[in-house]
């Protein structure tokens, strides 16, 4: 166990967890001390892309090089590509679209007066917007969910079932089909722009765009739908601050940063490991050591956040690690940022007197090991 006065604690043999918010930034920040790549450290035999993965299956991130897995200068590159079409005023520009998403999503609904916010709402919304950005055609959209929906339980602690295997290995066979298909019929999609970047001479190859494009569909939805239901349900939870942003919509952005703190789809950032040896929190770390910051406790750390177990929609918040820090900070951020704001107020304006429509102890939630969210919220309006 991590004493709670610790910023950092050995989990085990060669597992450290960090729980404060200065010794994580430090971890994350670092990354010449602290890799992604355990192989690419001297003497090292792991490389965590290969284990337990199909040699053969297409190369999504899961199995092979992405901006995740690796540190600079690769990751440089792979970042400055995908950055020349992933602008915060290109995501700012979605706004209506993402709005338009949203009322059609609460169309369908409207009239029943219920729902499953997960469903009918928080899922679809982010999907949507993504595969719309991408060019992924509509027919196409709730099959990216299933198979999405099995990437988040193949990333579950512990789980190698056959069958996830294989929705992950059709996952990657479409989308080398969808970029074949694009390299023929070119359109005005991110998909299609990344096919065609260059930058200074270099562009991506076959395998790191299938990557890139595997990898941002995945994290372009997952972790926003998760930050809607979870929000949303925060919010029930706390009466006081929903009447709050009931009263004034103004407040919704900063209502977003302070879900995402308090109670945020990601539990822990994504594993580090030490190049060298190194004296970090007090605590000796030996090279090779695995570093995990744990995101759920460094967003309450009372040395950073007054009274950080309340939820305050109205906290100035300075920096949390929802997104995680330095290079490998998430590149959606702002796309998550803008459906957040949208989903928040688009739902309590139409449905003011949104409820849940269970007790409170059934609320049903699943967990990987880097994230946590909902199954299911049937709320009544």
């Amino acid at each position: 166990m991590i004493p709670i006065s610790s910023p950092i604690g050995k989990i085990d043999g060669q597992t450290w967890m960090v729980t404060r918010m200065k010794e994580a930034m430090q971890v994350l920040k670092d990354y010449a001390r602290f890799t992604v790549d355990p192989s690419s450290i001297e003497g090292s035999s792991i490389d965590v892309r290969k284990s337990g993965s199909d040699p053969s299956a297409p190369p999504t991130f899961l199995n092979s090089k992405s901006m995740l897995s690796v540190d600079e200068p690769d990751h440089k590159r792979l970042r400055r590509l995908v950055s020349k079409v992933f602008t915060p005023k290109y995501m700012e520009s979605l706004r209506p679209q993402v709005e338009q998403i949203a009322n059609d999503l609460l169309d369908k609904v409207q009239d029943k007066g219920e729902m499953d916010l997960v469903k009918d709402y928080a899922y679809p919304l982010p999907i949507n917007v993504i595969s719309n950005m991408l060019g992924v055609p509509i027919e196409d959209h709730k099959q990216i969910q299933h198979w999405s929906s099995a990437i988040a339980n193949r990333r579950g602690l512990g789980r190698q079932d056959p069958g996830i295997a294989k929705q992950i290995r059709a996952f990657g066979e479409y989308i080398v089909e969808l970029v074949a298909y694009k390299r023929q019929h070119p359109d005005d999609d991110l998909i299609s722009q990344l096919v065609a970047i260059e930058e200074e001479g270099d562009k991506l190859d076959e395998a790191e765009l299938i990557s890139m494009i595997s990898l941002l569909i995945f994290a372009g939805h997952e972790t926003t739908s998760n930050l809607i239901a979870t929000g949303t349900l925060m919010l029930l939870d706390h009466p006081e601050q929903l009447k709050k942003l009931k009263n004034d919509y103004t407040l919704v952005p900063g209502a977003v940063e302070e879900l995402l703190r308090f109670n945020g789809p990601a539990t822990i950032a994504g594993p580090r490991f030490a190049t060298e040896d190194i004296e970090i929190g007090g605590q000796h770390i030996k090279k090779g050591d695995m570093i995990i910051p744990l995101v759920k406790s460094v967003n309450r750390d009372e040395m950073q956040f007054q009274d950080p177990e309340n939820l305050d929609i109205t906290r100035e918040i300075k920096r949390h690690l929802a997104f995680g820090h330095g290079i490998h900070m998430c590149l959606g951020a702002p796309l998550a940022r803008v459906e957040g704001d949208v989903a928040f107020s688009t739902l309590l304006k139409r449905m003011p007197n949104l409820s849940l429509n269970i007790p409170r102890e059934n609320v049903d939630w699943h967990f990987t090991l880097s994230s946590q969210g909902l199954t299911s919220l049937p709320v009544t309006f």
